[in-house]
């Protein structure tokens, strides 16, 4: 194995060891069944499937519920080279509504890292791949690690 290759199979391990540690005190993502699905390094993919109990006044997922699903891929992302970091600032955009039944996925992916901040962008798609919102993340690193 090339030392590029083997770099890449130790950070998908340790990005796994992350979401393994961080997922087992995620009381918010256990409870909203929120699964992180991949990780590596920079990137996560989490999946929700809107509940009944996650449905506002108009019958359309939540609009915060759909927030924490990308929040949740943004984190998972931001943690996983085992470097403790918070968000600093978050926004998204509504593209369409999510229904009830309906598999959501979270997809985020890092922009830029330096320092102790950096930029992430996620996307939430819709079962058949439509775009559900549109999120960007800024995260600081803390000091600390995960595992």
């Amino acid at each position: 194995m090339n030392e590029p290759e083997s770099r890449n199979k130790n950070g998908e391990a340790l990005a796994q060891r992350v979401r393994e540690a961080m997922y087992a005190r995620d009381r918010a993502a256990q409870m909203l069944g929120i699964e992180v699905a991949e990780i590596a390094a920079g990137q996560a993919t989490c999946t929700m499937t809107v509940r009944e109990d996650m449905l506002n006044g108009h019958d359309i997922c939540h609009g915060g519920i759909v927030f924490t699903l990308a929040d949740t891929a943004f984190a998972y992302a931001c943690n996983s080279r085992n470097e403790r970091a918070v968000a600093l600032q978050c926004s998204i955009s509504f593209a369409a509504p999510a229904r009830v039944g309906e598999r959501l996925s979270a997809v985020a992916e890092e922009r830029v890292a330096g320092g102790r901040t950096g930029t992430y962008d996620v996307t939430v798609f819709g079962p058949d791949g439509a775009t559900i919102a549109l999120f960007r993340g800024t995260n600081y690193r803390v000091s600390g690690s995960l595992v």
